[in-house]
């Protein structure tokens, strides 16, 4: 998302997980053994912010953080935040463009609704502080709504109640072009993945 938004050309290479190739197919990057991982002009980088401040470094132009310093150092920390945090609501809700949109297993636990909580709290201050200017977190869309568009298809996806600003703020994610050729590009995949596909 933050490559595709910022206009940066990329090669999408699929690997899929949870086959025997996969570990194989990894292993030739000598990386963690995880997805992502970015590979240019020889250089491997893996783990999502890392590829992140490597874009924002290689392409300044882009203006992938935000140009203000508070603002910035603001949407490197709800970042690295959603990176660590909110393990009630990845595992109960995870990643899946094509589920139909209804409410996981066992509705909405305590766990699920505090992750919530705090993620709107999130949402609510950076739009409130930095959100001038356009739909997104800080305005124009940055790393930092990328790092959070997995969020917000859950929200869309698994039918969560969250409040009109917030509901607002998924929408925003979910019109994007990069967005839209995502789901688009995961609608063509034939495969069931048993982990995350069926409940």
């Amino acid at each position: 998302m933050a490559l595709a938004v910022a206009g940066i050309p990329f090669e999408e290479k699929m690997v899929r997980m949870f086959v025997p190739s996969y570990a194989p197919a990894m292993a030739k990057y000598k990386a963690a053994g995880k997805v992502p991982v970015l590979v240019h002009n020889g250089q491997i980088i893996w783990d999502t912010l890392a590829i992140i401040e490597y874009a924002a470094e290689t392409w300044p132009a882009k203006n992938i953080w935000p140009k203000n310093k508070k603002a910035r150092a603001f949407a490197r920390s709800i970042s690295a935040e959603m990176h660590s945090s909110f393990q009630a609501l990845r595992n109960a809700c995870p990643m899946n463009l094509r589920r139909p949109k209804k409410l996981p297993p066992g509705g909405i636990s305590e766990a699920i609704a505090n992750d919530i909580a705090r993620i709107e709290v999130i949402w609510t201050q950076c739009r409130k502080t930095y959100g001038k200017g356009g739909p997104f977190l800080f305005g124009k869309f940055t790393a930092a709504d990328a790092m959070f568009s997995p969020v917000a298809a859950r929200i869309d996806t698994f039918a969560i109640p969250v409040s009109r600003s917030s509901r607002a703020y998924v929408d925003a994610i979910l019109a994007t072009t990069a967005f839209q050729q995502w789901k688009a590009e995961s609608a063509k995949e034939p495969w069931i993945i048993e982990e995350d596909e069926v409940d």
